[in-house]
Parts: structure tokens; C-alpha cells; sequence
């Protein structure tokens, strides 16, 4: 009987990295309350965040989309225990930025920085949060994609009149890697010129993190800054994060699915593989495909390929389409890929 089992040397062995992009709309009427009356929103009595839902909480098809949250560094102005949440706000914004901007040499937390320029520059030490959820980002947010469209007015006057489209313009070829959570790079609004000065936020595109400047909400869509700043101090995050989200029009952005492959070269050399070890293989112990001639050259035929580890243990199988004849007089190659 000819061998069962064959060895697969390095040479037969190859990985691919493909990257596969969603595009993943974001509908103001979801988000607003124009469409579901906020039933698609949770709130929480620890009062720290709320979760927006593209269907109503309570129904079984409900998908979570992303949270929202609000706060202020310790070094902010704002930091005074007689505001509303305080410490709360300023625990959500150690905690976010700890992850995601990290600790100085003396081990403080960094506060986000407007430019990505660690070293110095004007920071952002009043921010909201939109963390996006994984059913939508995948493994990460596709670089240069991003656009998130804001209203104005009202906060439930509909249709909203456009003021501006925050995204990260450029980003494919202009993003920073000075993160403990991966890359990143700066939010512009459309009307901007990219440059140190007119960053309005940052996107995080491994760990799915929108921050965006409390500034820009008193210049865009509230009347002053001053108003932004009563509104984060006065209200609660709760508070905070239904006036960001009903003022939401629009958010656009491809997502990125990476898939990894190994394909395995299984090769049939002409004197391989050209019996079976199927006992109906013989008959008398006669080879049944010979008819009886001892002259007529052996075949089988492949209906599947396994592979197997180190120790023999079968780890993988793969099925052909359609059995394949093999005998002395042919040669093939078994391509097997498997994804993960």
C-alpha cells in the first residue's frame, strides 16, 4: 500500500492578509428620536453613558450602535465639585484617556492632545465621547472614511439645516501612531485646513473612539460657547449626550474586516497516492480498477484532503468538487486555503 500520509514542507506553505471594507451609514432619524421617540436609547442609573439602539431597547432585533459620553480633565477649568457630575465627568475623561492617549513619564494621564503632537501644542481638556460598537467597526475603521454630519437649531426641529461635516480629511495618508490603542489621527471639519490649529477632535481607529471638542458644539450648534459650557457643567451626561445626539444628521464610515488566510500546496506526485486504503479497494486480493490484468497500472480517485498535526491528529478536512482520477501517468496539486 503506498503512503497515507505526506509531510508538507515549508515551500508548501503560504499566508495571505486580505482587508475587506463595509461601508456602515448612520441615519440621523435613529439616533435623534424622529424615528423611534428615543425607545431606541438606554439609559443607565450609574448615569455615566447612553447607548443608542437601531431599533426600540425592548425589541429582539435591537442592535447596539454606539454609546455617548461626556467629560473634562482634572485640569480643566471646568473641574469644580459644585457642577453637576462632576466627578463623574472627570472619571469618564481619566478613563478614556488613559486607554487612549496613555501616561507621561512621571505617570499622569495625558490629556488628548488637539494636534496628535504629544510634545506640546493646545490640548483638549473638555470633550464628548461617541464610542462606536464592534458590530459596526469591526476590526477597525478604514482610514480617510470617517464623516460625521452635525444640525442646528432646535434640538427637535426637523429637517436639520446642515453646519458642518466633521471627518478625518486625509487620513490615509496623514494619521498618528503615538497611541497605546493603535492609530489614530485628527478630526477637521470640511471647511477646515488641515494644520495644528484647526483639529476639532480625534479618531481612534483600532479601539472605534470618536472624541470630539466641547468648543466646537459652542461654536457649531449652540449659541456661544458659553452655552456649551453651562450645559457641560449644569446638566448631567445623560443631559449632554441627548444634546449631541439630537442635533445628529448623519455618520458615514467603512469598516475593515482583516482576514487572514494559509493555503497549503497538497501536492500528488506520479507515484503517489495511487491506491486506496478502502478494503473494497481489492477483491481477492486483487486490485478491482486493474480488471483482472496485473499489467493495467493502478488509480484512485481523491474525493477529500485532511491535514493533520505534528502528532497525526486531524485538525482539517477539505472536499473536491468531483472526485479526482489519479495514477502513475498524472500529477496533482491540491490547493487548500483555510481563513480565520
Amino acid at each position: 500500500m503506498a503512503t497515507i500520509f505526506k509531510t508538507l514542507s515549508s515551500d508548501d506553505i503560504t499566508s495571505t492578509r486580505t482587508l475587506l471594507h463595509e461601508s456602515v451609514p448612520v441615519t440621523g432619524t435613529i439616533v435623534s428620536g424622529s424615528t423611534y421617540d428615543d425607545t431606541n436609547i438606554k439609559n443607565y442609573s450609574h448615569g455615566m453613558f447612553q447607548s443608542v439602539y437601531d431599533y426600540p431597547v425592548l425589541s429582539s432585533s435591537a442592535n447596539h450602535l454606539f454609546d455617548i459620553s461626556c467629560g473634562y480633565s482634572s485640569d480643566s477649568g471646568l473641574n469644580d465639585a459644585s457642577y453637576e457630575q462632576n466627578s463623574k465627568k472627570v472619571n469618564i475623561y481619566s478613563q478614556m484617556a488613559q486607554v487612549l492617549v496613555g501616561y507621561d513619564s512621571t505617570g499622569s494621564i495625558l490629556n488628548f492632545d488637539r494636534d496628535g503632537d504629544l510634545s506640546g501644542g493646545s490640548k483638549i481638556q473638555e470633550a464628548y465621547f461617541i464610542n462606536l460598537s464592534r458590530l459596526l467597526t469591526k476590526d477597525e475603521l478604514k482610514k480617510g472614511t470617517f464623516r460625521l454630519e452635525l444640525g442646528t437649531g432646535s434640538a427637535y426641529a426637523t429637517p436639520f439645516s446642515a453646519q458642518g461635516t466633521l471627518g478625518d480629511y486625509g487620513a490615509s495618508a496623514n494619521y498618528r501612531v503615538n497611541s497605546p490603542a493603535g492609530e489614530y489621527a485628527v478630526l477637521y471639519t470640511s471647511s477646515a485646513t488641515p494644520n495644528s490649529d484647526s483639529g476639532v477632535g480625534l479618531l481612534y481607529y483600532q479601539a472605534g473612539v470618536a472624541v470630539v471638542t466641547a468648543s466646537y458644539f459652542g461654536a457649531a450648534i449652540m449659541s456661544g460657547s458659553d452655552a456649551a459650557e453651562a450645559l457641560l457643567t449644569g446638566s448631567d451626561i445623560k443631559t449632554n449626550a441627548s444634546a449631541l445626539r439630537h442635533r445628529f444628521k448623519d455618520l458615514d464610515f467603512n469598516n475593515t474586516i482583516e482576514l487572514n488566510s494559509t493555503i497549503y500546496f497538497c501536492n500528488a506526485n506520479h507515484n503517489e497516492f495511487n491506491y486506496s486504503s478502502n478494503p473494497t479497494y481489492l477483491s481477492s486480493s486483487s486490485i478491482r480498477v486493474k480488471d483482472g490484468n496485473a499489467q493495467n497500472s493502478p488509480s484512485s480517485y481523491i474525493t477529500s484532503v485532511g491535514l493533520y498535526s505534528s502528532d497525526n491528529e486531524l485538525i482539517a478536512t477539505a472536499k473536491v468538487s468531483e472526485p479526482l482520477k489519479k495514477d502513475p501517468a498524472s500529477t496533482l496539486t491540491l490547493r487548500v486555503r483555510l481563513d480565520y
